[in-house]
């Protein structure tokens, strides 16, 4: 535990999302588990994670694993995945090889376990986060190496899993309060000005003041910031940037954001 605990200061202070992502996925890789997958969306529904550009998904897979795994889809169809919809908390995959054994998975299902078996995922441990809002959902997946079984991780798990469970949540907690590395535009500086005057219920012509340029700047603004985030109205841009942690940020909203390999571009 003397490790972790430097650890867990070092992701509390970051202040970029790569800083986040490699101290977290630097120790998960130092017990056994270099390949390392993270999702998280604000926009969840009963049937979708919402548009996919406003998700975050980070690897340290490769680009072809990242373009498989999240672009194809393939992790929606795993069982893991369900497992994290429907729950909260960790739980090893071992649960998973006996479930394929016993033909009680779908054949989608079924499939995506074979598929991830070519990819050398076999075992590992899923972490499904506790979130305060009904639309967020976030969902880490630790990808055991080569030469690992279910019954390596199970042990590690059983040793090591409480100090994972704290590593994982403290990274997740981070990382959904710093800019999104999504693979939506980012905003301009002055495109999230506006927005963050609007927010502040400042009238075009109060922003127009405020920024030192025209009204028909600002409306060029708001417009291009309306186009970067996908909606119809200005106060659905400002509550969609707010959302992404786009403005309102110490350094810069999403310009400053780092991130890990961004899956699916």
């Amino acid at each position: 535990m003397s490790e972790v605990l430097p650890l867990l200061a070092r992701i509390a202070e970051a202040t970029a999302v790569r800083a986040v992502w490699d101290a977290a996925t630097g120790f998960f890789a130092g017990l056994g588990f270099g390949r390392v997958n993270y999702g998280y969306t604000r926009f969840l529904s009963a049937r979708s994670i919402g548009n996919p550009e406003d998700a975050v998904f980070l690897t340290t897979g490769d680009e072809d694993y990242a373009r498989r795994y999240f672009s194809g889809g393939l992790y929606a169809r795993t069982p893991a995945f369900r497992w994290a919809q429907e729950n909260t908390g960790a739980c090893t995959w071992a649960w998973v090889q006996e479930a394929l054994e016993r033909g009680v998975l779908s054949e989608a299902e079924a499939a995506a376990v074979r598929q991830n078996a070519t990819m050398g995922v076999v075992a590992g441990i899923t972490v499904s986060f506790p979130e305060t809002s009904s639309r967020a959902k976030g969902a880490l997946g630790l990808i055991a190496d080569a030469g690992m079984d279910h019954a390596a991780v199970d042990r590690i798990w059983a040793t090591r899993g409480q100090e994972m469970l704290a590593v994982a949540n403290m990274m997740h907690l981070k990382i959904v309060n710093l800019p999104n590395p999504t693979r939506r535009r980012p905003l301009t500086q002055r495109q999230r000005e506006a927005l963050e005057w609007v927010a502040d219920g400042k009238t075009t012509q109060d922003v127009a003041v405020l920024m030192n340029v025209s009204p028909a700047m600002v409306e060029k603004h708001l417009r291009l910031a309306r186009e970067a985030l996908n909606v119809e109205t200005t106060a659905q841009a400002v509550a969609k940037a707010a959302l992404l942690n786009m403005i309102f940020q110490k350094d810069g909203g999403a310009e400053g954001a780092g991130s890990g390999r961004m899956a699916a571009r």
